[in-house]
């Protein structure tokens, strides 16, 4: 199985020895973020600094002259990521043999909500999240689908992975988050993440509901959860706090909004790439969740992209509805976390990569070459050798046998 780590420019710029580190893992890709929101990162090998802080959302290379006069627009990296940041740390990585696919997060920036508080995400009680665009807006989307074509097709890469290409809610790591005191569960977050900004509800209406009324009926059926009761999660629990019209109303806007730009975002990539330039997204395959993994219908992403990155850390069973669905050729990527202070275990790394293949995997992401302790590292490079301990059928990365 092909294998890739996550890599920021940061972890490589100004670090002679990290790109050889990476490739002596036994990855054959790495994975190198292009335009990625706020963060604090480690760095615990990097000759210069230990702590990244990366201010606001920002792409990792000048932006490109399409963007002048624009009001929705992309900022350039601070000093935590100065210049080309990108274009260095993905010229490095090259030069020690290994494939750079660019990392492109999308409706996730801060900064976008702080300067355009109309593009946010409202919620049935009125609060924006400024952290979450409404991917319905219309200006919003042109931005977003021009934002992946441009950092998508950086100089040298061979393809791309599409981060949160979808709706985004209200569960998100913000700045010293206090929103754990109730739990809402899945039914809970669906309702907290429902959009009333003024396109929203024009799609409400479209689908014949009103929209104040809906935005009532939401309120209404969270204020159980509020006082306490018990969430059953899941989609059933959804119809029976909303009701099935309800429900269906807005799930059906969801989606179908999600569908569009997912739809419009890829033809953008594919438009500005070159030929065989493979585009795949990061995707959960229940299509009404929220978040950095897309909720997705997995028969259509996979007839709109080259494939999906399914989160797994926590098990494979996300990527069964994909493999039902695959093509020769789609890419079914077990996202693996490998950084155990953020709840990976790279030490069950081979038994959890073989558990994926079963499943229908056809590659690996390790998340994150950078923020892993050596420890960590030295067990990701013992489970990968393993990959080629039973002879040349596999054949060793770049080896003939090697795909």
């Amino acid at each position: 199985m092909k294998a890739s780590a996550f890599v920021y420019p940061w972890d490589v710029n100004g670090d002679p020895g990290a790109p050889a580190r990476i490739a002596a893992l036994g990855v054959e890709q790495v994975t190198l973020a292009s335009a990625y929101h706020s963060t604090r990162a480690l760095t615990p090998r990097h000759p210069r600094h230990r702590v990244v802080t990366a201010e606001y959302a920002a792409v990792l290379y000048p932006p490109g002259d399409r963007w002048a006069g624009r009001g929705l627009r992309p900022h350039p990296a601070g000093r935590w990521a100065p210049g080309d940041a990108h274009g260095e740390a993905a010229g490095a990585l090259a030069a020690a043999g290994l494939e750079v696919h660019t990392w492109v997060v999308l409706a996730h920036s801060s900064r976008l909500g702080a300067e355009h508080p109309a593009t946010s995400v409202v919620n049935a009680y009125g609060d924006p999240y400024p952290w979450a665009p409404c991917i319905a807006q219309p200006a919003t989307r042109s931005y977003l689908a021009e934002l992946a074509a441009e950092a998508a097709v950086r100089p040298g890469a061979r393809g791309t992975e599409l981060e949160s290409l979808g709706w985004y809610g209200l569960q998100h790591l913000h700045a010293h988050d206090k929103i754990s005191g109730v739990g809402l569960g899945e039914a809970g977050q669906y309702l907290m993440s429902l959009c009333f900004c003024p396109s929203c509800r024009a799609g409400y209406g479209e689908r014949g509901a009103d929209a104040d009324e809906l935005a009532a009926a939401v309120r209404a059926a969270l204020e159980p959860l509020w006082r306490g009761a018990a969430d059953d999660g899941g989609w059933p629990a959804v119809e029976g706090l909303l009701g099935e019209d309800g429900a269906a109303t807005t799930r059906a806007w969801r989606e179908a909004t999600a569908r569009g730009l997912q739809e419009e975002t890829v033809a953008a990539v594919r438009a500005a790439a070159p030929e065989g330039f493979q585009v795949l997204l990061h995707a959960d395959p229940v299509p009404y969740h929220c978040g950095a993994n897309a909720g997705v219908d997995p028969a259509h992403i996979l007839s709109v992209a080259d494939g999906v990155v399914v989160p797994c850390t926590g098990g494979t069973a996300l990527l069964a509805p994909f493999a039902g669905h695959a093509r020769e050729g789609t890419v079914l990527a077990a996202n693996l976390t490998v950084v155990s202070g953020m709840g990976g275990s790279p030490g069950t790394l081979a038994a959890d990569a073989a558990r994926a293949r079963a499943h229908g995997a056809t590659e690996l992401r390790l998340y994150h070459a950078g923020l892993a302790s050596d420890a960590d590292l030295a067990a990701v490079r013992e489970a990968l050798s393993a990959r080629w301990a039973d002879g040349p059928a596999a054949g060793p990365p770049g080896g003939a046998g090697h795909r």
